[in-house]
């Protein structure tokens, strides 16, 4: 499935290299706010640098808010924060960088290796007050100390994010009408009065915090954030758990009203003499005993607490619910909804395709074998040979073979149940991103790197088979059942046949100048085709019969359109481009009634791909945040959205049992509950020699039957259990 086109001559255009001067190397982690990438300065400094949503770049009273954040950030030392060293904030996507801080958040550290011993305890209550003490004194109020906010160093604990503080002698923190920060660490007055939110709201959340890191929950505990909202300004807190020459202490943190919290000036004396002998914090690891060769470690699974954003709006809370609520499910609010996407890989290259589930009866590749589908299944990696920087392989499955090309390696064959290599074929080692293979007629199976002829091997032991080629300029071509249809972006187009690579027809297209590329759809039999004016105000739009070239359909519309495939009953949708990767609306075409529908989006999304199961499109942006949009409905709805977290992703594709998948640059695979919007599950990171580098395209993850297999930059093949994401 292709990158989307940059249509924009600034180099910031799609998801942004460069911030300033800085090029941004890879994605550490998305937010609320916006998206932090690791970077590097002329001298070499390693840097982090938050670059904010496209979506939110055009809000004044949002860019006033970030250039609070440069402010507040700037004001406060760096002892025990990361120092900023250059912001923009009012660029066209303002961002700001700061010192790169290695080390795990609180918040991870917790997830996978459990609650802190009551020393480690001890010294992050000291850090943290510490910490506070010198933001205080800045004349500034963070608002938003929670877990994830919180670094662990080998010098100490580090605060990090102040996209929600407030100088105390500023007037913005008088605002009324919006209530933001993360509900499980705000303090009684941020819901009940928050003009007077002050100091004393952060030593609230440092105590929540506290009992967070001493039994991996918070005081107030609820999937709801309503529940959490009233328990936090009329229940008691839950200390079960935190080590009793602690509790008094975070009791008293947690007080309700702001007059009876001790400051943390006095956090640090109740802790004298300190019995850790000023050692700095370093996280321990939990030793885990060794697995069998061949086996895969389980991932950790997410933590109790709800990853509500910072910027999510809570009411003041309701009357008289019970202490401890129903599980209601993740409720997520935000003040402008957000959807999240995945960055689109392609065998072609050109345009923005979905990753469509194969309707009932449809769909060219065969069901799985029964051998297959095993009652039990043993997870398995597998590294292909690998040259040069990072580049995860790029894969397909069918006729019971996973198939695979990598850097260094033009085609392999695996085994699918054990991951064992069946055959390999040398590739060139220069190509930045693998371009995955994939089937053909008659036991063949496709493949090329990037500029090379489209060439056909045998499934069974590699053997070459036809070469449609070499064509200058390069051609990016499609497989359309029984054809491949090649395009050359000058106009010239056309196909050969998949069993013996013969040449079927060549020829202009009535109509089009550069037609490029969209998707087959198999139980039609029809490929899209599509073609935008230079000016970009219609674009043109037709169907092809891929075996004779053949128009079924042609028509010109208004707008850049992106065709992304059909919905479950045959209509076409396209997505409708403001401006680079900035997606505005969708377009819904029923080519045998010709109606159109136009569905606005919720706001300008910077869509990186989407899969499309019946009606209802999930759509993934460059930031991670995605978001499942209803076509059926008369003017478009939101169904959910969800903040994974994760940049610079792959296009996502669904699987059975209301799954969707998709892999990020850092070799994770994450699994989501299609019905609920959930995180369901995600594998560890697997990196080449443990470095992080940027990745141009992500290749998506292959679902057959009851497994995924993904790919990472280490140059693994790996395949886990779909049954059970929860394990992985």
């Amino acid at each position: 499935m292709p990158p989307l086109r940059n249509t924009g001559a600034d180099r910031n255009a799609e998801q942004p290299e460069y911030a300033g001067d800085y090029r941004l190397q890879a994605c550490l982690g998305a937010g609320g706010m916006g998206v932090v990438h690791l970077a590097a300065s002329a001298s070499g400094l390693r840097l982090a640098v938050k670059v904010v949503h496209a979506r939110y770049a055009e809000d004044p009273e949002f860019r006033a808010r970030f250039r609070q954040e440069v402010a507040a950030a700037r004001r406060v030392s760096g002892a025990f924060t990361a120092p900023v060293v250059d912001a923009d904030p009012d660029a066209v996507r303002p961002w700001m960088a700061t010192l790169y801080v290695p080390g795990p958040t609180l918040a991870d550290q917790v997830k996978r290796n459990g609650p802190l011993a009551p020393a480690e305890l001890r010294r992050l209550t000291a850090g943290l007050a510490e910490a506070l003490r010198d933001i205080h004194r800045a004349g500034v109020v963070h608002r938003d100390l929670k877990p994830s906010n919180v670094l662990l160093t080998d010098t100490g604990p580090k605060v990090i994010d102040f996209g929600i503080s407030r100088p105390v002698d500023s007037d913005l923190h008088t605002e009324t009408g919006k209530l933001i920060g993360s509900p499980p660490f705000m303090a009684p007055e941020q819901f009940q009065r928050p003009r007077e939110v002050g100091p004393a709201a952060d030593v609230f959340a440092l105590g929540s915090v506290l009992v967070h890191a001493a039994t991996g929950h918070g005081p107030f505990d609820s999937d709801s954030p309503y529940i959490v909202a009233y328990q936090v300004v009329h229940d008691e807190p839950d200390l079960t758990g935190v080590p009793a020459e602690l509790a008094p202490l975070v009791a008293r943190c947690l007080a309700k009203e702001p007059g009876e919290r001790p400051t943390p000036a006095q956090i640090m004396s109740a802790l004298l003499p300190p019995s850790y002998a000023a050692e700095a914090f370093i996280p321990a690891q939990r030793r885990r005993p060794a697995l069998p060769h061949g086996e895969e470690r389980a991932h950790d699974e997410p933590g109790p607490t709800p990853a509500w954003d910072a910027d999510t709006p809570v009411r003041a809370p309701a009357p008289a619910p019970p202490r401890r609520g129903p599980r209601l499910g993740r409720v997520r609010l935000r003040p402008r909804l957000t959807l999240a996407v995945a960055a689109a890989l392609a065998l072609t290259g050109a345009g923005l395709y979905a990753a469509m589930s194969p309707p009932a009866g449809g769909g060219s590749e065969p069901p799985a074998r029964p051998d297959e589908v095993a009652t039990a299944f043993t997870g398995w990696h597998t590294t292909l040979q690998m040259h040069g920087p990072t580049a995860a392989p790029a894969c397909t499955h069918g006729g019971g073979a996973l198939y695979c090309a990598a850097r260094g390696v033009g085609l392999a064959r695996l085994d699918p149940v054990t991951g064992k290599v069946v055959w390999s074929l040398t590739g060139p080692v220069e190509a930045e991103s693998p371009v995955a293979p994939f089937l053909l007629a008659d036991g063949l199976v496709g493949a090329a790197a990037p500029a090379d002829p489209l060439r056909a091997y045998a499934a069974a032991d590699g053997a070459p088979g036809w070469a449609a080629g070499p064509v200058k300029p390069p051609e990016l071509y499609v497989p359309a059942g029984s054809a491949v249809v090649l395009t050359d972006g000058r106009g010239g187009v056309r196909a050969v046949g998949s069993q013996d690579g013969k040449e079927l027809w060549r020829h202009g297209l009535d109509g089009f100048q550069a037609p490029r590329p969209g998707p087959y759809d198999a139980p039609s039999g029809l490929l899209t085709v599509s073609e935008t004016s230079a000016d970009g105000t219609h674009t043109r739009v037709a169907e092809i019969r891929p075996r004779t070239g053949e128009q079924a359909w042609q028509r010109n519309m208004p707008g850049d359109l992106d065709p992304l495939g059909r919905t479950g009953d045959g209509a076409l949708l396209l997505a409708s481009r403001y401006q680079a990767s900035l997606f505005d609306r969708l377009v819904v075409l029923d080519p045998g009634r010709g109606s159109v529908r136009e569905l606005p989006l919720p706001h300008r999304l910077d869509v990186r791909g989407v899969a499309v199961r019946g009606a209802v499109v999930h759509i993934l942006e460059a930031d991670g945040h995605l978001t499942a949009f209803d076509t059926a409905a008369p003017k478009g709805r939101v169904l959910w959205e969800l903040e994974t977290g994760a940049g610079n992703v792959s296009t996502p594709v669904t699987g059975p049992g209301d799954r969707l998948y998709f892999s990020v640059q850092d070799g994770r695979l994450l699994a989501v509950d299609t019905v609920r919007g959930a995180l369901i599950g995600q594998t560890r990171p697997r990196l080449l020699n443990g470095r992080l580098e940027y990745a141009p395209l992500v290749p998506p993850p292959v679902v057959a039957g009851d497994r995924v297999f993904g790919t990472a930059p280490d140059g693994s093949v790996f395949a886990v259990d779909a049954r059970d994401p929860a394990s992985w």
